[in-house]
Formats: C-alpha cells, sequence, structure tokens
C-alpha cells in the first residue's frame, strides 16, 4: 500500500492530543463524537492519536471507531521510548498491542516512533525500534511507519541516511519556528523534501500560541480587516506549503473544528500580499520577548515537585499587555494543588525531556517574579 495523501479531500488533519475535557477532566466524548462528524462530513480522513496521549485512544475508539467503517478514515498513533511505565524494550514494544486494544482500530495506517530528540535518539536504536516497526508491517498491524522528530537537521539528516525506507515525517511547523535557529523548521522540511519523504505537521499554532498571539501580532493580522481567525493565518500558511501532505490541529472545542473547517475545507493558498502580511507577524511575534513552550508537558511527568511547568510559562508569555491582577490570578489557578515556580529543585530532569530544549531551570527562576 502506497502512502497517498495527495488522494485526501483537505490537507486538515485531526490531531487528538488535545481532546474537550468534562469538568472532572476526563474527555469529553459527545463533544468528540460531534467534532468527528463535521471533520468526517468535510472530506476529513486523517486522525492522530498517540500510546502517550491520555485517553485519546480511548475516546477516538468511541467517538471514531465504533461509528465508521475501518476502511473510510485512516488513523495514526506511536510508541514512545520513554515516558511513564516504558523502562526497557519490553514495555515500548508491549505499546502497540496497548494501543490497539484501547483504540479498537485492527491496525494502524500510521505509526511513529514518537518525539525523537537528540536526549532519546540512542533509545530507539537501544530498544530495536526501527527493526521493530517493520516487524509490525509485515505482521499486517501497521501499514506505514515514519517518526515525529524534534531536533536539528544535523540529526534528522543522519537519520533519513541510516533509515531511508522510513515512509513519512511528522515535524513542528509554524510561522514562528519557520526561521527559528531553536527549531530549524524550514530546513527540516526542506531536507524531507531532498531525500523524497511527505511530511506531516504538528503545532501549526506552536501549541495554541498563535491561536491567541501577542498584542503586536494580533495588530498585524487585524489590520487586514478579514474574517480568518488567528488560528486560520497560522494553518493557512503551513497547508499553503506544496512541501507539507497534512497539517494537523489539536482541537479541543467544537468551535475550534468549525472554525478550522470554514477555511481547510476549501483551503485558498496564501497570496503573495498574505505571505508578506506573515513576515510582517513573523517580525512582530520575534519582538516579543517569551518562552517558547508548546505545552506538551513531557517536561512534568517526571518532576519530582509536580511543577506546572508550562502552564507558568504560560502566564509568563502572557503577562505582556495583560493587568497585573489578571496575570497573578492566572497564575494561582495554574499553581493550585502543584508546585510553584520557587518549589523547583533543580535536578534536570525536565531539561533533559523538554523537545524545545528549552533551559526549563533558568525560566523557573526567570518566572518566581509571579509570586511576588
Amino acid at each position: 500500500m502506497s502512502i497517498e495523501f495527495a488522494d485526501m479531500k483537505m490537507k486538515l488533519g485531526f490531531g487528538l492530543m488535545r481532546l474537550p475535557k468534562n469538568e472532572d477532566g476526563t474527555i469529553d466524548v459527545e463533544q468528540t463524537k460531534k467534532m468527528v462528524d463535521l471533520f468526517v462530513e468535510a472530506g476529513g480522513t486523517y486522525f492522530d492519536t498517540a500510546f502517550a496521549y491520555p485517553g485519546s485512544e480511548e475516546a477516538i475508539k468511541e467517538a471514531l471507531v465504533k461509528r465508521y467503517p475501518r476502511e473510510s478514515y485512516t488513523l495514526a498513533s506511536k510508541c514512545i521510548a520513554t515516558g511513564n511505565n516504558i523502562n526497557n524494550e519490553e514495555d515500548a514494544k508491549n505499546e502497540i498491542k496497548v494501543s490497539l486494544e484501547r483504540s479498537g482500530a485492527g491496525y494502524f495506517d500510521y505509526y511513529l516512533l514518537h518525539a525523537i530528540q537528540r536526549t532519546n535518539v540512542d533509545l530507539y536504536d537501544k530498544y530495536h525500534l526501527w527493526d521493530y516497526v517493520k516487524e509490525l508491517k509485515e505482521k499486517g498491524l501497521i501499514r506505514h511507519y515514519g517518526f515525529s522528530f524534534h531536533a536539528d537537521p544535523l540529526l534528522l539528516e543522519e537519520l533519513l541516511q541510516k533509515h531511508p525506507d522510513v515512509e513519512f515525517v511528522q515535524l513542528q511547523v509554524n510561522y514562528a519556528d519557520w526561521e527559528n535557529p531553536g527549531v530549524e523548521a524550514k530546513k527540516n522540511v526542506e531536507l524531507c523534501h531532498k531525500y523524497g519523504k511527505p511530511v506531516i505537521v504538528m503545532e501549526p499554532v506552536k501549541g495554541g500560541i498563535l491561536a491567541d498571539p501577542y498584542p503586536v501580532v494580533k495588530a498585524v493580522f487585524d489590520g487586514e480587516n478579514t474574517n480568518y481567525s488567528y488560528a486560520a493565518w497560522a494553518l493557512r500558511y503551513v497547508a499553503s506549503k506544496e512541501e507539507i501532505n497534512v497539517v494537523l490541529s489539536g482541537m479541543s472545542s467544537l468551535a475550534q473544528m468549525e472554525d478550522n473547517l470554514s477555511f481547510m475545507k476549501d483551503m485558498v493558498p496564501l497570496s503573495e500580499h498574505e505571505e508578506e502580511v506573515i513576515r510582517k507577524a513573523q517580525d512582530a511575534f520575534d519582538s516579543v520577548k517569551m518562552i517558547e513552550c508548546t505545552g506538551c508537558h513531557y517536561c512534568t511527568k517526571g518532576c519530582p515537585m509536580n511543577v506546572a511547568i508550562p502552564e507558568i510559562f504560560t502566564v509568563q508569555n502572557r503577562k505582556e499587555g495583560s493587568p497585573e491582577f489578571r496575570t497573578k490570578r492566572e497564575y494561582l489557578i495554574v499553581t493550585l494543588n502543584k508546585g510553584k515556580a520557587s518549589d523547583c529543585i533543580e535536578c534536570g530532569q525536565c531539561e533533559s525531556a523538554c523537545p524545545q530544549h528549552l533551559p526549563i531551570i533558568s525560566l523557573l527562576k526567570d518566572c518566581r517574579s509571579l509570586e511576588d
């Protein structure tokens, strides 16, 4: 079976990492069903989950797998070499069994080695996972295999040369990270194109940051007097690139799904003028000092002090232009029953897990001012 992304009616993929939640913190399956229905009705077929996304695989079983013919959609999941209860090769190789049981999918159309970066890449070799995915394909448990990537172009090219049979790559790409030296999205996309690998994009709105950007960035888009949301500008920027095959959006509400479909169903690529608008937005974004956290929470899973790292960074990032009382209120909310910035004991676990390679310990020291 060849990868037939070109046959997709639209580039939008449904990312299942941030599904809507009930008040008790569980995934709102009923709202997820409505989102799935709208997505499928608009021609969407690509769904993306992972072993490491709590409750996601179970939710998509109820919202999608039980309700639609298996051949009518494609489902991706992922195998991670680190994380909760993943301590050895056996644990890692058992993930697909658990994922198939949770999702009830029977097989995965796309299976990825998850969140590869310099701090964990050796484990994928140590656990023989590159060979394992080939075995899974031979057994019919997966149709295609690839990897998701959070590192530099040098490592990416090394992996593409070492594993030429890889069928696709998932990259972090958005207008804020296109030239960001900490991500190098442009170079990574160009490398995949050079080696003939289809590209699936994650974080097109940078963990939500570009859906509600800084005031100086908003001003750029507001000056255009269009009906496009801030998220629409970000998604269209990525989807307009010919090298990109699928653009995942981690939608967490029915309203977000409706907004995304309003411009992605019959997506019109950016015009030359709109490309210039994005360049102005990039300049505005770069002018604001910020913490480039995407909210993936990999850093918090082993934190001995249960510090709410991504949430604290979000509050710090949004101080600009926000009243002091609101900033303090938000900080109190995100640290309720969790560790504060000042609780950090500088063990370094978070920095080794961060896909963005952020100096988290130092940044948390800066965030202590939120407690004043």
